[in-house]
């Protein structure tokens, strides 16, 4: 099992801030260091440093400073983030990382970033979704020389050059998220290297597996080759009353947190991993919204060791 520290720079992360935790992340040992793709949180609020960062430029500049860890969003949203255009990004990351670049893609939903930037929100945004993740992988899999075309209800692409092709032998991997729900389960079927979910109840997450296990046995895909990976927010202390203390000060009922989340010492969180790892996860996202504590994560790679 895999384990990713997954952060949320538009709550106010200066670049300066996401290099040191990205560098904390590879030294102890994690996986990979993925981000959310937002401009302002719902309420524009800012912590930290205060400031908005760009997720793939970002990510372009940790490709360089980084050496092991994958690099990715959780998620990259179509309704700011034309296909096209991202398309090249991301495989220009990947050529800048040597082939550590991932994309998680999703519809979007935060209308207030869209509102802040002065960008168009779009009613329809799951059609988008797909004719996106087509053209992605069209656009990586087009020959040097050649050109893709592209003809949907939403975006159109006139004989344009492939993006640069992806460095690894497996390509760029695609994360599609969600609870499972036909439409998504669908394009996780039929476009994803990887379905992402939140952690939540047992009863909840054998539904949502079942419910993408199904849609890829329907298009004749093996169920098995679409890795399963879980997100889940993380409240960790050395102590149980210095991890309740920590959910608290995030606006977080301790013991919520311990039925929906991750929380408490490295132990317990050890613990509820091994728990989750009867869902065959080849990855879990711990996210940390305040990973200037670095701390945090010294007790997190305590937790993941135990949980091996």
């Amino acid at each position: 099992m895999e384990f990713c520290i997954f952060v949320e720079p538009q709550l106010g992360l200066s670049w300066e801030q996401l290099l040191t935790a990205a560098r904390a992340t590879e030294r102890l040992g994690f996986d990979g260091f993925f981000r959310s793709d937002h401009l302002t949180w719902t309420d524009r609020t800012l912590r930290g440093a205060g400031v908005t960062t760009d997720a793939w430029t970002t990510l372009a500049g940790l490709a360089v400073a980084t050496e092991r860890i994958r690099l990715g969003t959780l998620v990259s949203p179509v309704t700011f983030r034309e296909p096209g255009v991202l398309a090249v990004q991301v495989a220009n990351v990947d050529a800048m990382s040597s082939g550590r670049a991932e994309l998680g893609l999703g519809a979007g939903w935060n209308a207030v970033e869209h509102e802040a930037y002065g960008i168009p929100y779009p009613e329809k945004r799951f059609g988008r979704l797909a004719e996106a993740l087509e053209i992605a992988t069209g656009l990586w899999a087009t020959e040097p020389g050649d050109a893709f075309s592209f003809a949907g209800e939403h975006y159109r692409l006139d004989r344009a050059p492939g993006a640069q092709r992806p460095t690894g032998p497996t390509g760029i991997p695609l994360i599609v998220g969600g609870v499972g729900a036909p439409r998504g389960a669908a394009l996780a079927a039929r476009f994803a290297t990887e379905f992402n979910t939140w952690v939540a109840d047992d009863a909840e997450l054998t539904a949502r597996f079942a419910r993408v296990d199904a849609a890829a046995t329907a298009i004749g895909r093996d169920p098995g080759s679409l890795r399963r990976s879980f997100a889940a927010n993380v409240t960790i202390g050395a102590t149980e009353a210095a991890a309740d203390a920590r959910a608290r000060a995030q606006g977080v009922d301790p013991a919520e947190q311990r039925r929906t989340a991750l929380h408490g010492t490295p132990a317990q969180i050890a613990d509820r991993i091994a728990e989750l790892a009867s869902f065959r996860p080849a990855r879990i996202y711990l996210q940390l919204l305040d990973p200037t504590e670095l701390s945090q994560l010294d007790l997190l790679a305590e937790a993941t060791l135990a949980a091996a």
